[in-house]
């Protein structure tokens, strides 16, 4: 990770689309106002940023403009703001509206002083790769997509199967005939993935992984290729299948259309305030999918303000390994 050396001076919002974040807004404004930074928004957020000091411009010019963005919102939030940087060098900083974020880094009272840092420019980089996805042989002629997680195809109108032909650099390589067939990032390998039995992918490789959910024929486990592959899925069949990028409906494979897909390194930077205290969170969170914890890790798992306020309250343990005996 490098030290970022922009100023960050024109601050662009993503904003949750449902969930209260309008004391965050007032607190960004204020920080930004103070700092002399401005805070810009695209207008389709019209409704979620109603306060004059926010400058309301269309995507384009928003993209063009901003030098950092922050996400208020959960992962999803932070997701969506990663596909609309893709390619570009503008970091994104979540801020956690949500639930167990993986993504996000910090919590809404701690965004004050966040800002201060954005603007001295006083945080790194943690580099994401991402998926580039395009489609071919439907109605549409070429549709592309990107994902930060993964690709998964399913059936159209279940009940039913999921056949598709596998090729890589072009060359047939076998068929999955399964539930699902998931392609994901290191990033994503944690989710739809892991919980079909794929591997978990170091966030340092550029690699993808393929793994089929719940296999009847074919090949039957997870392939992991590398940052020089196009792989290929071809749909053989009469029927149509569902593509959902990142948890969201992208529209359909048609019978012998294909999907490609190829990962791209560092397609977005996500700013680190506290690059250890977040992996640590992060391993934590990642434990609670497999592994038992014992008390002192779940501690971690608590925002640091309410862990003070109940230590003072006599509520936690001073955190010491407890004594098997």
């Amino acid at each position: 990770m490098d030290d970022q050396p922009t100023d960050g001076r024109v601050i662009g919002l993503v904003v949750h689309p449902t969930r209260p974040v309008a004391d965050s807004v007032r607190t960004l404004l204020d920080a930004a106002g103070r700092l002399g930074a401005t805070v810009v928004a695209r207008d389709a957020d019209v409704g979620r940023v109603a306060d004059d000091r926010v400058t309301l411009l269309d995507q384009g010019t928003f993209l063009d403009r901003v030098g950092i963005v922050v996400s208020l919102g959960g992962d999803g939030t932070m997701l969506g703001a990663m596909r609309l940087l893709v390619g570009r060098d503008v970091p994104v900083l979540g801020v956690n509206h949500g639930h167990l974020g993986f993504l996000v880094e910090i919590a809404p009272p701690d965004l004050a002083a966040a800002v201060d840092r954005l603007v001295a420019g006083d945080f790194t980089l943690e580099p994401h790769a991402n998926l580039d996805i395009t489609v071919t042989g439907g109605p549409d002629g070429v549709t592309r997509h990107v994902a930060f997680n993964d690709v998964v195809l399913t059936p159209a109108a279940p009940p039913g199967g999921t056949v598709v032909d596998l090729l890589v650099n072009d060359a047939r390589y076998g068929y999955y005939r399964c539930d699902a067939v998931v392609a994901c990032t290191p990033t994503g390998s944690t989710a739809y993935n892991y919980a079909a039995g794929g591997p978990v992918l170091s966030p340092s490789a550029a690699t993808v992984a393929v793994t089929p959910v719940a296999p009847m024929s074919g090949i039957n486990r997870a392939v992991v290729f590398g940052g020089t592959d196009t792989i290929g899925l071809h749909n053989p069949a009469r029927t149509a299948l569902r593509i959902t990028v990142d948890g969201t409906d992208a529209g359909r494979l048609p019978p012998d259309g294909t999907l490609s897909v190829t990962v791209r390194a560092g397609g977005v930077n996500v700013v680190r305030l506290d690059p250890t205290a977040h992996a640590q969170r992060s391993r934590v969170k990642l434990s609670l999918l497999d592994l038992p914890l014992r008390p002192d890790q779940l501690l971690d798992l608590v925002p640091p303000r309410l862990r003070d306020q109940a230590r003072h309250a006599g509520g936690l343990a001073s955190g010491r390994i407890p004594d098997d005996r």
